[in-house]
This record gives structure tokens, C-alpha cells and sequence, in this order.
């Protein structure tokens, strides 16, 4: 029997392997966080409705992952970063969270991280000349 390896992108093609891996995930869960799977999406946007940042992440079992984090430019150093992070740690601990992880780039947002209360807890080191970061926060 022969197998290829298709470098095709198809939306039906990454739910599988997405749903896939989730059920076999369920399979090692505990029964009280098996179904707990939910895409958080909160998005900055000004008065004409144009998006000027968010946050694009999920719930996975008992943690919040936050995938991208985002503002634009043009609107950085006023705070929304910190809001954005605020509206999507309510969220986690309303939906019964104990952490949240993410990660950045060394020339990223390390330090504004740190500020908000995450903790490196890993890191890789030449990640395209860079030091690629692993952040937790605990709820």
C-alpha cells in the first residue's frame, strides 16, 4: 500500500487532524474535563469598527492558551495590551481555568508579560536568531 505526504491546505483536511487529536487527548482526560474545548477570539476595534488588535486563543481542559496577542502599532502603549489580557483572564477564570500559557519572541513582549504576571518556564535558544519564550500564569 502507498502513502503520500500532500503539502495541499484544505480547512477539512486541519479539522481533521485537529479532531483527531482531541479525541485521542479525551481518551487520557479525566471524565470532568473531557468536552471542555472552546476558541476565545476578543478583538480591539475603534468607533468605525476597524480591528486594531486581540487576542486569538483557546480553552483546552483545565488552561486558557493563548495563541496571538496583537495592537496594532498605532494604538500601543496606552493599555489595551494589558485590557485585552484582563478581559481573557476573566473569561479563564470563569470558565474554571488554573493557568494560562503563551509565548513570545525575545524582541516580542517579554517584559510586558512578566509585568501582568507570567512566568518564564522555558525557553529555546537561536529560534531564527532569537530566544523563543514559554510563559504560564497562574489563576
Amino acid at each position: 500500500m502507498d502513502f503520500f505526504i500532500s503539502t495541499e491546505i484544505k480547512d477539512t483536511d486541519k479539522s481533521y487532524v485537529r479532531n483527531k487529536m482531541i479525541e485521542f487527548n479525551l481518551m487520557h482526560f479525566p471524565d470532568h474535563l473531557k468536552g471542555r474545548y472552546e476558541e476565545i477570539n476578543l478583538h480591539l476595534t475603534d468607533a468605525d469598527g476597524r480591528i486594531l488588535g486581540g487576542i486569538v486563543g483557546e480553552i483546552c481542559w483545565n488552561w486558557m492558551e493563548i495563541q496571538y496577542l496583537f495592537v496594532d502599532e498605532s494604538v500601543r502603549k496606552f493599555g489595551y495590551g494589558k485590557k485585552l489580557l484582563e478581559a481573557v483572564e476573566k473569561i479563564a477564570k470563569e470558565k474554571a481555568c488554573d493557568f494560562i500559557k503563551l509565548d513570545t519572541l525575545s524582541f516580542q513582549a517579554l517584559d510586558f508579560y512578566k509585568k501582568q504576571g507570567f512566568e518564564v518556564y522555558g525557553e529555546i535558544q537561536n529560534a531564527g536568531g532569537y530566544t523563543h519564550y514559554y510563559l504560564k500564569k497562574n489563576l
